[in-house]
């Protein structure tokens, strides 16, 4: 079985170390560069962006967990280095030489993640300077959090215990994301890391389970970052025999609460949301379908406005559901908003409007739409869209 802790972080599993410190990226006085390492050789796995345009650092990164190893990673805020072509991609790998260099190992193991900015350098000179400054310590996971964050209002972190019959070991992450987030394939930038040994093959199969399942289904604006990356460390340092296909069901429903709770946190701090809103599609012909239509229902801007106003104009969502290319029957589809049920079998439903425009005000949301072809299900994650969303992205660079 295991155990979730809200409190906990990255460095929460065995012999990881981190550190973060305010380099100048793009602000003064501010932790912008963070590094996460393991004090023995891991096993890793990483899924990236599906978008055409992908960062230096995702270049390099997905290239070298190719081979299922890693030991170190360095994160920047403030510049995603995407957009920079061959000078991005040198930049890149010369922050992965650095932090070798100072960390004593091999340039190969060190992978590297780059958020903000699209279309800027990296400044190397104060990458150099801050690599030097870092202190790398089992304390510092919250430190960690707090450098990768951008227009973030809080850091996302979490971290699980698990106890099974080979004996007790954890899981760690800390994720960023608040804007630019619909992930397609990776996800914003969330690092996981387990004390316990997983096999590599099995490691990224699990991973991207969880992802596809959790991170995936998180939509702040439709709109799919570069830099998407998900990263896991394994060193083993628990002690506990290798978790393998054969053995891992445990790890993986650990790993993937671990996500889910990233997953929520990100859309609850999504650019200018007042609102957690929690999407649930029943009746689906399958995952994909249900995936498919969750999303779509998350990510469509007249629902998300509906749900700032606190407006139960629930023939946004039934249209939305229509228009996303999942099998829906118009005869039988239901919905329900925070358990209040407005549509059945493809008719209104009366309802005490007032009573639900109340619930409608809430920190959260919970929509529900059974599609009436099926027997699958998911859940999407997103927020709703307010005045605040456009401010912030109307000044972004500046």
């Amino acid at each position: 079985m295991y155990t979730l802790d809200t409190e906990g972080h990255i460095t929460t599993p065995a012999g990881f170390l981190a550190g973060a410190v305010a380099a100048g990226v793009k602000y003064d006085n501010r932790l912008d560069l963070a590094v996460i390492t393991s004090d023995r050789a891991c096993s890793a796995a990483g899924v990236f962006t599906r978008n055409a345009i992908r960062s230096a650092p995702v270049l390099v990164s997905s290239r070298r967990i190719a081979d299922g190893r890693a030991r170190a990673v360095i994160a920047n805020s403030g510049c995603a280095n995407a957009c920079t072509g061959s000078r991005g991609v040198e930049d890149a790998q010369k922050m992965t030489t650095l932090l070798a260099t100072r960390l004593g190992i091999d340039t190969s193991e060190v992978l590297v993640a780059s958020t903000g900015v699209v279309g800027t350098y990296i400044p190397l000179d104060r990458i150099e300077r801050g690599i030097q400054d870092l202190e790398l310590s089992p304390a510092n996971g919250h430190l960690f959090a707090r450098a990768i964050m951008t227009t973030d209002t809080r850091p996302k972190e979490v971290a699980a215990t698990i106890d099974d019959a080979r004996g007790r070991y954890s899981i760690g992450a800390a994720a960023k994301g608040s804007g630019m987030i619909h992930p397609n394939m990776g996800t914003l930038l969330a690092f996981i890391t387990t004390d316990a040994t997983v096999e590599p093959g099995y490691l990224k199969r699990t991973l991207s389970a969880a992802v596809d399942g959790t991170l995936n289904m998180v939509t702040v604006d439709g709109d799919t970052s570069p830099s998407d990356t998900t990263i896991i460390l394994a060193n083993g340092a628990s002690g506990v025999p290798p978790i393998t296909e054969k053995n891992g069901d445990e790890f993986a429903r650990a790993l993937y609460c671990v996500c889910e709770h990233l997953a929520q946190q990100i859309a609850a701090d999504g650019e200018g949301a007042t609102r957690l809103l929690k999407v649930i599609v029943t009746g689906a012909e399958s995952v994909a379908d249900a995936r498919l239509a969750a999303r779509t229902i998350a990510s469509s801007p007249l629902v998300k406005s509906a749900i700032n106003g606190a407006d139960p104009n629930w023939g946004r969502i039934a249209c939305a559901a229509g228009r996303s290319g999942a099998a829906v029957d118009a005869d039988k589809i239901a919905i329900t908003l925070n358990r209040v049920q407005v549509m059945k079998a493809g008719m209104p439903m009366l309802f005490n409007e007032q009573r639900l425009r109340s619930s409608l005000e809430g920190r959260e949301v919970t929509v529900e739409v059974s599609l009436g072809v099926g027997g699958c299900t998911a859940i999407a994650w997103g927020c709703d869209l307010s005045q605040d969303y456009v401010t912030i992205n109307a000044s972004y660079t500046t």
